[in-house]
């Protein structure tokens, strides 16, 4: 395992959460609307190996996709949210398997939410925010795509996003992230590290 990366393999798709792996691990979820760039991240931030599908679909992720990471604790894809095209009886689903997961998960130790650097935060967002902060459970703002925009508007749209979320520009766990370039890459991993130390 290289320090930069974590060891990653897949364990199981879970569509029921009766069905979440019984092990006692800490956990990591990894949230964000339809499209936003999960799979994309987690192949990243894992040794080079594709284990998470990117899909030109989006709204394909339909489960709770368990990983080991570095032999101790499982990184969670959740269902992305947000799209349209996704019928409303699976948009149901989604938002049953998804909150379930995240209430009844003692073991769950932060969440990482992905937002498009070139959006503007979404009622699904603030909504998984409240949660998570009514709930004290740590979280990591992760600004995606940051390589699509140039350095002056990435930070005008950091700081923006800062702002909104943490209501300090200096202050918050926010970090503008590119699988391109690697922006970011370092940060999201010590954080998740030190979310399951």
């Amino acid at each position: 395992m290289r320090s930069g990366q974590l060891s990653a393999s897949f364990i199981t798709s879970v569509y029921d959460n009766g069905k979440v792996p019984s092990e006692n691990r800490k956990a990591v979820a990894i949230a964000g609307r339809s499209n936003v760039g999960k799979s994309t991240l987690i192949n990243s931030i894992t040794e080079g190996k594709k284990i998470a599908k990117v899909s030109a679909t989006p709204g394909k992720t339909q489960a709770l996709n368990f990983f080991m990471a570095d032999d101790k604790f499982h990184l969670v894809d959740l269902p992305g949210y947000g799209f349209a095209k996704v019928p409303l009886e699976v948009k149901k689903s989604w938002g049953k398997l998804v909150e379930g997961y995240l209430t009844e998960n003692p073991n769950l130790m932060g969440l990482v939410l992905l937002i498009d650097c070139r959006r503007e935060l979404q009622s699904d967002d603030i909504t998984l925010l409240d949660w998570v902060v009514n709930r004290d459970v740590p979280f990591l703002i992760v600004m995606t795509k940051a390589d699509k925009l140039n350095r002056s508007k990435l930070n005008q749209a950091v700081r923006k996003m800062r702002k909104l979320i943490f209501g300090d520009e200096d202050e918050g766990n926010l970090v503008p992230f590119s699988a391109k370039s690697n922006l970011g890459k370092k940060e999201v991993l010590q954080w998740i590290r030190k979310s399951v130390a």
